[in-house]
């Protein structure tokens, strides 16, 4: 019974999302409503103790990257850099190729350690400008963002910055680095294979005679400021966001060492604020690298960004709050489920399953889809499973950096369920809905899902690490 709570809870999230209900409004009511179902009494303190600390959690700690990313993303879009870069890509790859290009630009953002939000805010205008010169429907537009943010550059190729590449680290005395062509070989199977699969969707929607679409929400106006910028000067703030990035995650440590501590001058308050540096210096990273890129923006393009500054910052800010917290509300949902009995049934059943890595892929992606969030089910996964999972590995002689790169894959697997929270952001931000785009997602989270599968059976037939 304390297992189909816990099932009725995830599938009742899952269908009010995919109808296009509010996140927001209906996470509070599905892991309650679990709550409810198992002990009456825990609702109130469930909400207050474990919900909303969750959730006002993330928010202390994200809010400014989203609304730095929308904003970023807005000022790209005003000064006319998005059709700039448009333009060149066009010219250089030509308009058949508009889904490889918009998944290279988020590759390549992702994996210079751009957080995923913040490259759906920044790629978008991209998107929506090249689809609609290519005359692609902007509902393939989800699809193909999911592909170059949401997987090979996540986690699976070597080296990637992102959390669920570091996650494991922690666990298993491993590096980013961890088994770089296993990773490599898995980051080929889903690139090729995803392509392959959207432009068959493109395909099928030109031959139907099917253009970008009429009637949209949230469409990136027309740049109308006149001249196009240089593509290279239009590349310049996404360039300075990844390189500021880089560069800041490893000056900050330097500069404030292991705490920042100071003292408020407001009376009444003696206690000084302790902070752990090494926990939020990526955060702050990512917030410099912002910053920097909206300067350069508004360095380059003064003129046509501040003509609509007031209108597009107050769409940024809408935008970067309702993103927010449709994801923070996912975070108060999944703790709570973790929190009851029949979570912990699900991640015991896990345990019989014999292959020590064919165990790990599956705890892992199973756990992050009940959770919606990779890093989420992830940090469960291993912290409750971890040391079951080396013993495993070995005693089957499995080098602990194989089980790193499958672990890291397998949480960017089925997380992207439709009550994700990077899947509602990134829904929101191309004003589309689930009834529209959610398809070519799941497309993308199977595949990525085989992909962790192809992996295991690489190591198994040929050693490869």
């Amino acid at each position: 019974m304390a297992f189909l709570i816990v099932l009725a809870a995830l599938c009742f999230l899952m269908l009010a999302a995919y109808r296009g209900h509010s996140v927001i409004l209906f996470a509070p009511l599905a892991a309650l409503g679990a709550v409810l179902l198992t002990d009456p009494a825990l609702v109130a303190p469930m909400f207050t103790g474990l919900f909303m600390d969750r959730m006002v959690g993330f928010l202390k700690l994200y809010f400014p990257v989203f609304m730095l990313g929308a904003l970023f993303g807005k000022l790209i879009e005003l000064s006319g850099f998005s059709k700039a870069i448009v333009a060149a890509t066009i010219g250089l790859l030509g308009k058949g190729r508009a889904i490889l290009s918009i998944v290279l630009v988020c590759a390549l953002l992702t994996y210079g350690g751009v957080s995923l939000f913040v490259v759906v805010f920044a790629v978008y205008p991209f998107a929506a400008e090249l689809f609609r010169a290519s005359d692609i429907p902007k509902r393939l537009i989800p699809g193909t963002i999911a592909l170059g943010a949401f997987t090979f550059t996540m986690d699976s190729l070597p080296g990637t910055p992102q959390i669920q590449n570091i996650i494991p680290t922690a666990f298993f005395g491993t590096t980013a680095w961890a088994a770089p062509w296993l990773g490599t070989l898995g980051a080929a199977f889903i690139l090729a294979t995803g392509l392959a699969y959207l432009e068959s969707r493109r395909c099928k929607a030109a031959r139907a005679g099917e253009g970008y679409g009429s009637e949209l929400a949230n469409e990136p106006a027309p740049f109308d400021g006149g001249r196009l910028a240089h593509p290279l000067l239009a590349l310049l703030p996404l360039v300075l966001v990844g390189v500021a990035n880089k560069w800041l995650t490893g000056l900050i440590p330097r500069l404030y060492g292991g705490t920042a501590t100071f003292q408020p001058s407001v009376v009444g308050r003696s206690a000084p604020v302790v902070q752990e540096v090494s926990k939020i210096a990526a955060i702050w990273a990512v917030e410099g690298a912002l910053l920097l890129g909206i300067l350069c923006v508004l360095a380059f393009a003064w003129k046509p960004v501040a003509r609509r500054f007031a209108e597009g910052s107050k769409a940024a800010v809408g935008g970067a709050l309702l993103a927010s917290m449709n994801t923070a509300s996912e975070y108060g949902f999944g703790a709570v489920i973790a929190a009851l009995p029949g979570f912990r049934l699900v991640a015991d059943a896990l345990h019989a399953i014999p292959n020590p890595l064919v165990n790990e892929a599956v705890a892992v992606t199973a756990l992050a889809g009940i959770t919606g969030s990779a890093s989420g089910g992830l940090g469960i996964a291993l912290g409750a499973m971890a040391d079951t999972f080396i013993a495993n590995a070995h005693a089957a002689g499995i080098p602990l950096e194989v089980l790193h790169r499958v672990a890291a894959m397998a949480s960017g697997g089925m997380d992207t369920l439709p009550h994700n929270g990077a899947v509602i952001t990134l829904l929101a931000v191309t004003g589309l809905n689930h009834r529209q785009s959610y398809r070519d997602i799941f497309a993308v989270t199977v595949i990525k899902t085989l992909a962790v599968f192809v992996v295991i059976a690489a190591y198994a037939l040929t050693g490869l690490t």
